[in-house]
């Protein structure tokens, strides 16, 4: 396939966007609904492949599930409906989709076989099987359950006290789910505050839990009730449209509907501190997940220290904070990010590498990277590796580039953003 060439020295970019769904939630509005008993209906759902990956297993796993366009409806039988699956559930390049998923099916009584993409097949899976094996699920997988293809036969659930050795809102999510199915309390203690989709999901469908700082206790044997979600614009793929508005000459972007909730805003407060001019007009923010709109302007950025508990707050966005730093004044420093090892690319070493090929002054460090600004970015073939966030960042660094941009592997952007490219022009042509 031939590269993709990028949109490069565009001049300004004005409009309004509405992003698209949350892929958290949106993953998690599926597996809830799954699970619960009675109807669930979740608009403004991200049509995404990843998430189309788990309507696609948990039809496998016998649920009804019905999709109008960004409206899907699911209708749950409990989580004693679900069937074992007489083909394999394929998860594609979702990490989340398994990782989650593996939690559910550690309580299930019957025998299940997952499998990925490339990609996933080289992403750890050890921080979750553990666990659950600890809780006594059956899991068996390539290098003792570190690698797909993974194969569990789940059951009667002990409880269990954890500590998470990463602040992993997955891992945390994959037990949260086991526990729901545990004979007792199960308790997890994070290294770190992680984003929090799974336990107000909880809530929303009828359920309980304890929390108490980075504590989260929760008792098995709840009874989940189908309910409505409306999921808010994801957050971490606005963050791309922020930091185009932000370094792009003589710009102003609007973006509606973006989620706010609290545990995922670690790009709001870089931002904040780099000196960027940007608004928000928030909503409710007692809603199920509060969201608002993001009015961001060219900005005179600075460069900053990015670390400790506000990474996982924004791990996601760190490949576009990498972009934004190279055209602050000073130097920006990221550390603490070993987990950006272990996404779909090594995302230390992809960002670093494709980055500099367009002429940025930037160098990794064991978990992290270093950025000197203000740099020229020129022009040059850089990849994604497959990696959807990696994708966007080349594309948005394309709009500031003196010379031509072409991409490769530029499809793995739909993973998470269909209309990306669409939403891109959109601005270029409101000018």
């Amino acid at each position: 396939m031939r590269p993709m060439l990028l949109k490069t020295n565009i001049p300004s970019l004005k409009g309004t966007i509405a992003i698209p769904g949350d892929k958290s939630i949106s993953h998690r509005s599926i597996m809830f609904g799954a699970i619960a008993k009675g109807e669930t209906t979740v608009t403004n759902f991200l049509l995404g492949e990843d998430c189309l990956s788990t309507i696609s297993c948990f039809r496998k796993l016998g649920v009804s599930i019905e999709q109008l366009e960004d409206k899907v409806i699911i209708y749950g039988n409990g989580i004693d409906g679900l069937k074992e699956p007489s083909d394999i559930l394929d998860v594609g390049n979702s990490g989340t989709t398994i990782r989650l998923l593996l939690g559910i099916l550690a309580g299930r009584p019957f025998h299940s076989v997952l499998i990925g993409d490339e990609s996933i097949g080289k992403r750890p899976m050890t921080r979750v099987t553990k666990p659950l094996q600890t809780m006594r699920a059956v899991i068996h997988g390539r290098k003792n359950g570190e690698f797909t293809p993974i194969s569990i036969t789940g059951g009667d659930l002990s409880p269990l006290e954890y500590v998470l050795p990463v602040a992993s809102a997955q891992v945390k999510s994959a037990i949260l789910f086991a526990g729901l199915q545990a004979n007792g309390t199960t308790t997890i203690i994070e290294p770190a505050k992680t984003r929090d989709h799974t336990e107000r999901m909880i809530q929303k469908f009828g359920g309980s839990f304890e929390v108490d700082g980075c504590t989260v206790k929760i008792k098995g044997g709840q009874v989940l009730t189908g309910t409505e979600i409306h999921v808010p614009g994801d957050i971490s793929s606005a963050a791309f449209f922020l930091a185009a508005g932000a370094i792009v000459p003589n710009s102003e972007i609007t973006l509606k509907n973006v989620g706010l909730n609290p545990t995922r805003t670690g790009i709001i407060d870089v931002l904040k501190e780099m000196g960027a001019d940007f608004t928000i007009l928030p909503y409710d923010k007692d809603a199920f997940e509060p969201s608002g709109d993001i009015i961001i302007k060219t900005s005179n950025l600075k460069g900053i220290t990015i670390e400790g508990e506000l990474i996982p707050r924004l791990i996601d966005e760190i490949p576009i904070i990498a972009l934004l730093a190279t055209q602050a004044e000073g130097e920006t420093i990221i550390k603490d990010a070993e987990e950006l090892k272990v996404k779909e690319t090594n995302r230390i070493d992809t960002v670093v590498g494709e980055l500099s090929k367009l002429g940025a002054n930037i160098k990794a460090t064991d978990d992290g990277m270093i950025i000197q600004g203000k740099s020229e970015l020129i022009g040059g073939t850089v990849s994604s590796y497959g990696d959807h966030r990696i994708g966007m960042m080349l594309s948005i660094a394309a709009a500031i580039c003196k010379d031509k941009v072409f991409l490769e592997n530029e499809e793995s952007i739909y993973i998470s953003y269909p209309d990306f490219f669409k939403h891109l022009q959109s601005l270029i042509k409101a000018d």
